[in-house]
């Protein structure tokens, strides 16, 4: 019979971890999974478009087009927004609830990216009430408007820390946008996740600049995006949805 010695029986007893923790991990890893019926996939939030003109057109000018975004809005847009949606339900306050989605809204400069905002609302809204979540609640009609919202709503339910849910959430938009360069540059599978590694170590300092910024100075404009956007949506072949 074979016998662990005791260094080998100590390798083999699993840690001990909160399990509220864990579960809140796992809810976080489901609310920013690829795989999410949202939608993400099918939209490229303009770099559709910026590939076809030749902005982006290898690795190192795919990485300045992200950063970028990253930078502006993501760190004063979606971040500080995501932020407040979240008091807000903590607070029960509808009104405050509505305002911040209202300010989201007309952050997406173009008819495509509040179009996808919307679209992608319903769905995470349809998607949340399946399993259970904001059962009862009085902004329905704000989840089918903003996607944004749902993912607070998410977050808060299942107790996911507003800083992790910011993270996550930022995480999921850049793999979704590294997936959308991989197929229309196109830059290879490895290139590819180089690249996400290599972004994905600026998300902690987007998330803590997103978490510092003041109401008054929420809004950012990306005017490449923007520009990339509006022509998207009349671009003659696409593979992303308009």
């Amino acid at each position: 019979m074979h016998h662990l010695n005791p260094s080998q029986e100590l390798m083999t007893t699993p840690p001990t971890t909160d399990t509220t923790e864990q579960e809140q991990l796992l809810r976080l890893l489901h609310l920013v999974s690829p795989t999410l019926p949202t939608g993400a996939f099918s939209y490229s939030q303009g770099l559709e478009w910026a590939v076809e003109s030749g902005w982006v057109h290898d690795a190192s000018s795919f990485e300045k087009w992200i950063s970028d975004i990253l930078e502006h809005a993501i760190a004063f847009v979606d971040i500080p927004l995501l932020i407040r949606m979240v008091w807000s339900i903590k607070a029960n306050d509808l009104d405050a609830f509505t305002k911040w989605c209202n300010i989201l809204l007309s952050c997406r400069e173009t008819t495509e990216l509040r179009n996808e905002e919307e679209v992608r609302g319903r769905a995470l809204a349809t998607l949340l009430e399946t399993l259970g979540v904001g059962k009862g609640i009085r902004c329905k009609k704000i989840l089918n408007r903003c996607q944004l919202a749902g993912f607070a709503l998410a977050a808060v339910e299942w107790g996911i820390s507003p800083q992790r849910a910011a993270l996550g959430y930022s995480w999921a938009w850049l793999e979704n946008q590294i997936m959308a360069g991989i197929k229309t540059i196109p830059l290879g599978q490895t290139a590819g996740q180089q690249l996400l590694f290599q972004l994905s170590t600026k998300l902690p300092e987007i998330v803590s600049l997103g978490l510092q910024i003041n109401s008054a100075d929420i809004g950012a404009t990306c005017q490449a995006q923007a520009l990339a956007s509006c022509l998207h949506e009349t671009q003659y072949t696409r593979l992303y949805r308009s």
